[in-house]
């Protein structure tokens, strides 16, 4: 399948499933930067191929087929994350933009290659669950986005979801990286934001940040 093909069900799986956001072609369009006409025609074109399911005005739907394209595409990025990050000691922006490269130029062989050289890994460094060679994911997120987190608990950071350099940055320098702990001091449901002490420095970070910030429960 083209690049293009793999990126459009990739997309639809990341919003619909990852984020629950709205999987109509004319937000399809906004997050691959292509006219809402040219996401429309792929749409069209993908349900012929049983890919996913198009219904004017309804959001799109990935068939079985679809989601386990979706899903081998993931693995493959994630893997090669995961490699980058493990070889060269890259940065968590720096591995995201060359996966999105090399995700699409990866055999099956390869992909299991560099999963059994890296010891079958369940997790890529942002924390995002690797789907083995079926296509399952078969660990249980039982994660919980910070702007959810309970006053007065102490958790630990397991996944951060974003692509954006100045996030990572941000986070780098302020200790907000996967496995550390962090104490959730005040939720402030009016302005959004929330205040943490990690690594015995307290900041405030709006909704931006917290919903994009995964953690588990201290134990």
């Amino acid at each position: 399948m083209s690049v293009a093909v793999e990126n459009f069900v990739k997309t639809i799986y990341q919003l619909d499933v990852l984020h629950h956001e709205d999987t109509k072609p004319g937000n399809i369009a906004k997050k691959l930067n292509i006219t809402n006409a040219a996401a429309t025609d792929m749409a069209r074109k993908l349900s012929t191929k049983d890919l996913l399911i198009y219904e004017k005005y309804k959001p799109l739907k990935l068939t079985a087929l679809g989601e386990k394209m979706a899903l081998n595409v993931i693995r493959k990025h994630r893997l090669w994350e995961s490699l980058l990050f493990n070889l060269f000691d890259m940065s968590l922006h720096d591995i995201h933009r060359e996966a999105e490269l090399l995700e699409h130029q990866t055999s099956d062989l390869l992909a299991n290659r560099i999963s059994a050289y890296l010891g079958h890994p369940k997790f890529d460094p942002h924390g995002d669950p690797i789907p083995n060679e079926d296509g399952v994911i078969t660990t249980t997120d039982t994660s919980v986005v910070m702007s959810k987190a309970i006053e007065g608990s102490t958790y630990v950071i397991s996944r951060l979801v974003s692509d954006n350099k100045e996030f990572f940055d941000f986070c780098l320098e302020n200790g907000l990286i996967n496995g550390a702990e962090i104490e959730i001091n005040k939720q402030f449901s009016t302005s959004n934001m929330t205040q943490i002490t990690v690594a015995k420095n307290t900041l405030l970070l709006n909704q931006d940040f917290t919903d994009i910030i995964y953690l588990n429960e201290f134990n």
